[in-house]
């Protein structure tokens, strides 16, 4: 039972929970909360909005992201046997569990999470957002079996796909609050505000991902190398890959001050983000530069994930500076 929990990455899985309730219950409901409405059966004076997803429709648009997750984290283990050899020294799969048993749960991942990502578009009204569940599915088996052995491509994809965990959410209480408010409001609100703070967690994700994703190439660059991967460390050079990665956290603090200047601006914010977040990633620069073996780049990345779990947990903070309206 250890050794399945480790194959699909139950951590990893609880993160994905974490940011989608947070999602929705730090940011989407107090935004929207801040939002006064008046109702054509009201009684003509303005009420808060309120969230209109059903909260029994969340939790399976949760449990088809976690399915299918962890599908991709269990044919990800399947196609690394090789590598996973040379840059880990153990397996999972061939070794704890089957090789085909480990298809087999893949399967059982995807079909369910699929399944459960089609009904519930169909209940919200757009069942063509299922194939969105579709087509990640399919990405994340071929990413498995192809694009991570391709320059960049793999490291974006990956990227990409932790952006949209957040961006979920919003895809499906949008139109619920559209559809509500857009029919019962005298005016129909303008909801704009929860796809920028949505979008600002997304654009932490990817460029923190990409940047962890580079920094585990150079952490497997001898096996990669061993087995003709053209990941950024193999195609570049290792010195080259650490100027990529970074420059990516260069870019990433920049963009969290520039956008706490522009937008937020308060003083939580700022103290919340040097702490937990710039520091950290400036620690991570100084690891990678000074890294000479698979140790050091280890415990880059793995700060890198506590910065990610940090970076989701400012979410808290927004729901207490937009109650308190601090900004």
């Amino acid at each position: 039972m250890k050794e399945f929990f480790n194959l699909i990455r139950w951590k990893n899985l609880i993160i994905v929970v974490l940011t989608m309730v947070l999602m929705r219950y730090a940011v989407i409901g107090p935004i929207i909360s801040k939002i006064g409405v008046i109702l054509l059966k009201g009684t003509g004076e303005e009420i808060p909005m309120v969230l209109q997803f059903p909260w029994y429709n969340f939790v399976l648009l949760v449990a088809a992201t976690v399915l299918i997750t962890a599908g991709g984290y269990v044919i990800n283990d399947y196609f690394d046997i090789k590598t996973d050899l040379i840059n880990k020294g153990k397996v999972i799969v061939g070794t704890k569990i089957p090789r085909r048993q480990a298809m087999m749960w893949h399967n059982i991942f995807n079909i369910a999470g699929v399944a459960a990502g089609f009904y519930i578009s169909w209940k919200a009204g757009y069942v063509w957002l299922g194939t969105l569940f579709l087509m990640v599915s399919g990405l994340l088996y071929f990413y498995s079996a192809s694009y991570k052995r391709q320059f960049l491509i793999g490291n974006i994809i990956v990227a990409i796909l932790t952006a949209m965990v957040p961006m979920l959410v919003v895809f499906y209480e949008w139109p619920a609050l559209f559809r509500y408010y857009n029919i019962n409001a005298i005016y129909p609100p303008k909801i704009d505000l929860i796809l920028y703070w949505v979008g600002g967690f997304a654009l932490f994700a990817f460029m923190t991902t990409l940047t962890r994703e580079i920094i585990k190439d150079i952490e497997d660059f001898e096996g990669d190398q061993a087995y003709g991967r053209n990941t950024v460390p193999v195609v570049i050079g290792v010195t080259s890959a650490k100027i990529v990665s970074v420059s990516l956290i260069i870019l990433t603090i920049a963009m969290l001050y520039l956008i706490w200047h522009l937008f937020i601006n308060d003083t939580l914010t700022f103290i919340y983000l040097t702490s937990l977040i710039v520091l950290p990633l400036i620690f991570i620069i100084y690891e990678v530069v000074i890294s000479r073996n698979r140790k050091q780049l280890h415990r880059a990345s793995s700060i890198m994930k506590i910065v990610m779990l940090t970076g989701i947990l400012y979410s808290v903070v927004v729901k207490v500076i937009i109650n308190w309206n601090l900004f």
